[in-house]
């Protein structure tokens, strides 16, 4: 029997400048996964509009999807509906992914089966083409929430949550990806850490394109104006998950 891996991928219309980019990541990750495997990439609308979808291929591992507009973290959260793999793995529109970097994802979880979660390193890609490691990424080895929770406080969080690959029960246990206005990618790694450890990846998992498109460039972005809330919410809904004493397991 396969074992799927589902890559999500949310998308506004207007958005989609890079998709085929990320698209033809996924697809040669297809040739580099370990024998057993298939990748499934669930690339979701934020909206309703299908404009953004006309851009991908008729393929059967590709599955597209719209819903009602709601940020990037609905968009991920409802592609969750049709995902049917063992493990999820986000990967924004505008993002790729680096070569073998499945592959050690599935490596990482199956040597370390008590682990609800990986993340590999990542690199920003840079509109000239150059490439700049990440200021604070860990070494190889075990990730824990306090950890992740200091250096949160510091302003200093390590990781980039675009580069998490989960365990899909573990994923839905704790809600998907929150429906907030900004940092849900760092809010769903600190709530799987809340109830598992998580394993990091030295080598870099993919490139985060910079641009004047991005989402995180847009004015309305970098000066959230609720910024303080933002952050006090995020770190609150993670310590009342850690609070509850619930660790999580592969047998529930």
């Amino acid at each position: 029997m396969t074992r799927i891996f589902s890559v999500v991928t949310p998308v506004y219309d207007g958005g989609q400048k890079y998709l085929r980019e990320a698209y033809e990541s996924v697809r040669d990750e297809r040739d580099r996964l370990p024998d057993g495997w298939d990748v499934q990439w669930l690339v979701q609308e934020d909206g309703t509009t299908g404009r953004p979808l006309n851009a991908l291929p008729n393929e059967p591992w590709v599955s597209p999807g719209t819903a009602g507009k709601g940020g990037a973290g609905a968009a991920r959260t409802m592609a969750l509906s049709r995902a049917t793999g063992e493990l999820v793995r986000t990967l924004d529109a505008d993002d790729v992914i680096t070569p073998g970097a499945l592959a050690r994802d599935i490596a990482a979880m199956e040597e370390h089966p008590e682990m609800g979660w990986c993340i590999s390193a990542g690199l920003d890609l840079l509109p000239d083409g150059s490439t700049v490691a990440g200021p604070y990424d860990p070494p190889e080895g075990p990730l824990t929430y306090e950890t992740l929770l200091t250096a949160y406080d510091e302003d200093r969080f390590p990781v980039l949550g675009q580069q998490l690959t989960v365990r899909t029960p573990l994923l839905l246990e704790v809600g998907g990806w929150p429906t907030l206005p900004a940092w849900e990618t760092v809010a769903v790694v600190l709530l799987c850490a809340a109830v598992s450890d998580g394993w990091m990846i030295e080598a870099p998992g993919g490139f985060y394109r910079k641009h004047p498109g991005q989402t995180t460039a847009q004015a309305g972005y970098v000066g959230i104006a609720d910024a303080d809330h933002l952050r006090v919410v995020v770190r609150a809904q993670a310590e009342a998950l850690h609070a509850t004493g619930r660790r999580w397991s592969a047998g529930g």
